[in-house]
């Protein structure tokens, strides 16, 4: 059994044991899940705002902070913390290669170009955009590079910079999920994808698998962008899991908390407890305890209150409010189950990174199986990215 097969077994059982904590949808209760423990339900309540600013922002106070009542707190966090930065090669990379890329993009890119090892293959971006990864493969590894992308402006776009920057750059047109794509994974190759989304990477990984690809290389994303209504498991170990990941449950690795500014703070608040509000109004009208998710909303109708905001939700939800609403109460129903919410979550925040090892160790079992050599590790620090993880797999026998 390989250490990531044995990794992920210890995972998933902690997972499976504190399913309670994490697998349910805050927003759609009315109020705390816990009911059956009125004392950790008390405790929450006594988080005042500031520390549950402190808390959500520091996973080891967090960690020290839930150990009273979830007893694998203190393990969760260490498995999470198993996974180790890779080692990087500096590259230098031309002046002029970072135009038009955003600055923290740019960090995420020459990042990830740093800890790829040097196979001496020729590379093939997956969901490749412009192409600003595959420009700064091209010069640091002197390989050709195929860059396949959906979006034919951008495929238009990356080859013109390209030409202007003399690199060996061949854009692809196509679908990723397309059997044209196909064309585009070849035996000796190195494949990869940084913050390619959902199943656009588990297409990736599946497809070189299927061509005996020499390498890959993929930071994934937005594990909740699936086909699927439900996370299907890669690995025979998943496969084994009594785990059952909705999309709800997919969104909680990327719900990282960033800090915000008291206006975009306050902003949240009035946007948050006013749809919490109109629910719990709505459940009362139509004589439901069923959660209704409501559209976006442009920020400029909160500013006119409470009730305008449940009129233009009625109508989008074809509601008919009563002339005799309070909606003062509601209006405060709202703001207290804003605290319950936000408590909940920051309990579900525990489970954040190690959900998404679970998903990662999920793909690195499956390469493994399929006789690949596999790497796990973060190609940069948490600032730059939150999706920081890395999977690089070679083929055993290249």
């Amino acid at each position: 059994m390989s250490n990531y097969v044995e990794l992920f077994h210890r995972l998933d059982a902690l997972l499976v044991k504190n399913c309670q904590f994490w697998q349910f949808m805050p927003f759609a209760e009315r109020g705390f899940v816990w009911q059956q423990n009125p004392q950790f339900c008390q405790w929450l309540m006594r988080i005042d705002d500031s520390q549950l600013q402190l808390l959500s922002q520091d996973i080891k106070a967090l960690t020290a902070a839930l150990l009273p009542w979830i007893d694998d707190a203190e393990q969760l966090t260490q498995i999470a913390a198993e996974i180790s930065p890779l080692a990087r090669t500096k590259q230098l990379v031309p002046q002029g290669f970072d135009s038009g890329i955003p600055g923290r993009k740019w960090q995420q890119i020459t990042a990830f170009n740093e800890v790829l090892p040097r196979l001496g293959l020729p590379w093939l971006e997956w969901c490749a955009g412009k192409g600003y990864l595959g420009r700064v493969l091209a010069v640091s590894h002197q390989q050709p590079v195929t860059s396949l992308e959906w979006q034919q402006q951008l495929c238009i776009d990356g080859e013109q910079a390209a030409k202007q920057l003399q690199l060996d750059i061949n854009f692809v047109h196509a679908d990723a999920f397309s059997i044209e794509s196909d064309a585009a994974i070849v035996r000796q190759q190195h494949a990869v994808a940084l913050h390619a989304c959902g199943d656009l990477h588990v297409s990736l990984l599946q497809r070189v698998v299927a061509k005996k690809g020499a390498a890959v290389s993929i930071s994934p994303c937005c594990y909740h962008l699936i086909r699927q209504p439900h996370y299907h498991p890669m690995s025979v170990a998943a496969k084994t899991s009594p785990l059952v990941l909705s999309k709800h449950d997919l969104r909680l690795p990327l719900q990282e908390t960033v800090t915000a500014g008291n206006r975009v703070r306050q902003l949240r608040f009035v946007e948050v407890s006013f749809r919490l509000g109109f629910d719990l109004l709505q459940r009362d009208l139509n004589q439901t305890d069923t959660y209704l998710a409501v559209p976006n909303v442009q920020k400029a109708l909160l500013t006119q209150g409470f009730e305008a905001f449940c009129h233009w939700a009625a109508a989008k939800k074809g509601i008919d409010l009563p002339s005799n609403i309070d909606y003062e109460y509601w209006q405060r129903q709202g703001e207290q189950r804003f605290a319950i919410t936000e408590r909940m979550e920051l309990v579900r925040q525990l489970f954040r990174r190690p959900l998404e090892m679970w998903l990662v160790l999920d793909r690195a079992c499956f390469l493994e199986e399929q006789g690949y050599n596999v790497v796990i590790g973060s190609f940069c620090d948490k600032p730059i990215t939150p999706r920081n993880l890395l999977i690089h797999a070679e083929r055993g026998d290249l």
